[in-house]
């Protein structure tokens, strides 16, 4: 099969057609419900779902939800409240910070960021990060924490794993406690909830299970970003949310999705699982992408690694097929 880039290229029209058929069927057909609640991060995955929902239901019954806390961006809550009101639909907007102190969320950071850093304070700010340089050489995915200091400056200190899945497992609170505020929604409106994980997400499991990948429908799991961005721009979504740089949201310290998963564009994720997925070769890759053929198999072997890691995120839970006689 030949790199054909116009696959990136869609008829928007069509395209939002079977989305929004997609949505209202499994609304009104599948679950039965009245309408569909979402969660707004100010972002653009999540604008492009909620106006497809609209478009399925009406806006009288599309609900948002924003759910900040202490490290989120003030830009997201802005974003999210932008598009909440762009579309027309009615939102809540839910401070999750005194729930996550609760679980000692911040505390568990905290502790282990003075670890590495004596002298930080917890309003400090701190963000992870991978090596940016997949693409040129062959290295260890280990993560290392970033500080910003007194001065203004960032230093940098490699985590040790033991500290880093203490730190995820922490930080994935966040995206539960968001999973059960929309289900407390959707519940007593007898609405769904809608997803907002695109195609690389959902193949390289950056989602949190039981977190933002606890819902009932996941209208844009074919899409790529590019292409989630196309529709966004047919569906009108605002230019600042668009232009917007993709990010996790989850520390105090502005990462983004580049920075702290992929370790490469969107653009360029984007066309290079396009490959893998189609069984181009290195090669014909390679030229299309103006990379070498070692840059793709880096890319590739990444991209097979974080998809055979996060397999049990994309699956039930295992049960025991039982012989009765």
């Amino acid at each position: 099969m030949e790199f054909n880039r116009s696959v990136f290229d869609f008829d928007a029209e069509k395209i939002t057609k079977q989305l929004v058929d997609f949505i209202r069927d499994q609304v009104t057909d599948t679950f039965k419900r009245k309408g569909i609640v979402i969660g707004l991060s100010g972002g653009i995955d999540s604008a492009v779902a909620g106006a497809l929902s609209v478009r399925a239901v009406g806006a009288d019954r599309v609900f948002g939800v924003l759910l900040p806390e202490r490290d989120s961006n003030p830009v997201s809550r802005e974003y999210g409240r932008f598009s909440a009101e762009s579309l027309g639909i009615e939102y809540e907007d839910i401070e999750i910070t005194p729930m996550l102190e609760s679980f000692g969320v911040y505390d568990v950071r905290n502790d282990i960021v003075r670890k590495y850093f004596p002298d930080h304070k917890d309003d400090g700010k701190f963000r992870l990060t991978l090596p940016q340089d997949l693409l040129d050489r062959d290295r260890i995915s280990a993560y290392s924490l970033e500080v910003e200091m007194p001065g203004g400056g960032i230093e940098s200190k490699r985590l040790s794993r033991n500290d880093y899945l203490t730190m995820m497992a922490a930080n994935d609170i966040k995206q539960r406690v968001r999973m059960t505020h929309l289900y407390y929604q959707a519940e007593k409106q007898h609405y769904i909830v809608c997803g907002t994980t695109n195609l690389p997400e959902t193949i390289q499991g950056f989602f949190v299970k039981f977190g933002d990948g606890g819902v009932d429908i996941e209208p844009l799991t074919n899409l790529y970003k590019t292409q989630v961005f196309k529709l966004g721009k047919y569906l009108s979504v605002p230019k600042e949310i668009l232009e917007r740089t993709p990010s996790p949201d989850t520390y105090s310290l502005p990462v983004s999705d580049k920075e702290f998963y992929f370790c490469m564009s969107y653009d360029t994720a984007d066309m290079i699982l396009y490959a893998l997925r189609n069984n181009i070769s290195r090669e014909e890759t390679a030229e299309a992408l103006g990379l070498t053929p070692e840059q793709v198999d880096r890319a590739w072997k990444d991209f097979e690694r974080k998809r055979e890691a996060t397999a049990m995120l994309r699956s039930l839970p295992p049960a025991p097929e039982l012989v009765m006689k």
